[in-house]
């Protein structure tokens, strides 16, 4: 059922739910608690109670499961021409970025943020690419900010001791896995430096070494072995955490 391998015990309101989610996917996965309890003629309590009986803890949760489980159904709602799968993504990332998990998120960033001086952007391939635009982006609107752009080079080697406190790696990449990345990572961590990284999935190494990990949550592309997901959501977390740095610090 959905995104579960069992069917849970519905009440009639319940079942009432579940229907209208199931024949109108892709607009669930953008609208708000109030708005699908509006169209299913129920309280946002009872979303809630629906939501836990797919072992998810909110709505936020539910949308994130509910639009991978459309991902992992692309050819079949392509093939019915029900919506442009590139737009489709992106809208439902930019849509849901508001929401909570996000914003405890965003907080979290922030504080760090506030408590360094200098600021070590990482990644590789593509978001090596982005990296280095985040660190042009940074140092013009916040903090000084520098991209490490040959992954097997160890910056922290070459400046004084205690410096790795006084910092922040913000680490860009989209499977979390790339091992030239997460030896860089470790060495940050032995220099006491805190990490934001950004990936597309919570679940990779990358994200688990992180202080605090923003995944976004699209589908994966590739072109025989090069990945070309979409950075899209990347830059947009990055653009935002700037502007919403300098406008809280009023510089």
């Amino acid at each position: 059922m959905l995104f579960l391998n069992y069917t849970p015990d519905f009440n009639d309101l319940e079942m009432g739910i579940y229907k209208y989610v199931a024949t109108n996917i892709e607009k669930v996965v953008l609208m708000r608690i109030r708005e699908l309890a509006e169209v299913t003629h129920c309280s946002t309590a009872t979303i809630l109670r629906f939501c836990r009986k797919f072992d998810c803890e909110g709505f936020s949760e539910f949308k994130i499961k509910l639009r991978l489980y459309l991902d992992e159904n692309l050819e079949k709602y392509a093939k019915a021409g029900q919506y442009s799968v590139d737009t489709m993504s992106l809208t439902h990332f930019i849509t849901r970025f508001p929401d909570d998990f996000y914003k405890e998120k965003i907080e979290h960033c922030l504080k760090i943020l506030d408590e360094k001086e200098l600021v070590w952007f990482l990644g590789y391939g593509s978001s090596n690419i982005v990296a280095e635009y985040g660190a042009m982006y940074f140092s013009s609107l916040v903090n000084m900010s520098v991209n490490i752009s040959d992954t097997l080079n160890q910056p922290l080697n070459h400046l004084g001791q205690g410096i790795g406190k006084n910092t922040c790696v913000i680490v860009l990449s989209v499977g979390g896995e790339t091992k030239n990345i997460i030896q860089q990572l470790n060495q940050f961590l032995e220099a006491k430096s805190q990490v934001i990284s950004i990936t597309n999935s919570p679940d990779s190494t990358i994200a688990k070494l992180s202080d605090v990990n923003i995944p976004y949550y699209i589908k994966t592309e590739k072109i025989g072995d090069s990945d070309v997901t979409s950075q899209i959501p990347v830059i947009y977390i990055l653009e935002y955490l700037a502007k919403e740095y300098r406008r809280r610090k009023n510089i």
